[in-house]
């Protein structure tokens, strides 16, 4: 059964763990523990009890930036990931936010896709923000502009 909640202390760890299978570049340890507090919407997304995916997600004012997402590559293809965002976007609406950025590898299709069915649109690019293995990729900043 599929349950979306908060991600709470008791979770980290193993969030953690599963931030470091989901990305090539992980955060750090320090980065990821310091994403949390009352600022964060962080929420995490379960299969019969166990973590398979969440995001970190900050509210400043009216505004909400989406930092990190992290789907298990055993659950993907499942709409886990449109599943929490959308999650995310109802309780955002409900807390008055506008407006929801994120920024997302210009190679990865998958995730732009994802967030265009959803409603983003691309605002600009980052040049150079993305480590990889030959130098860096540009990030494509989005937005999705939230009604209420």
């Amino acid at each position: 059964m599929k349950k979306i909640s908060k991600l709470i202390n008791a979770d980290l760890q193993a969030a953690y763990q599963l931030e470091k299978r989901c990305h090539e570049y992980p955060w750090s340890e320090i980065t990821f523990y310091s994403n949390q507090g009352e600022r964060y919407l962080n929420k995490k997304i379960e299969i019969d009890d166990h973590l398979v995916g969440f995001l970190i997600c900050q509210t400043v004012l009216d505004e909400a930036s989406l930092f990190n997402i992290a789907i298990d590559p055993n659950y993907r293809q499942q709409g886990l990931a449109r599943s929490i965002l959308n999650n995310l976007i109802t309780e955002l609406e409900a807390k008055k936010i506008k407006v929801l950025w994120l920024e997302v590898r210009e190679s990865n299709a998958a995730a732009i896709a994802l967030y265009q069915q959803i409603g983003f649109n691309e605002i600009s690019n980052r040049k150079n923000y993305y480590p990889t293995k030959n130098g860096h990729e540009d990030a494509i900043i989005m937005a999705y502009n939230i009604s209420f």
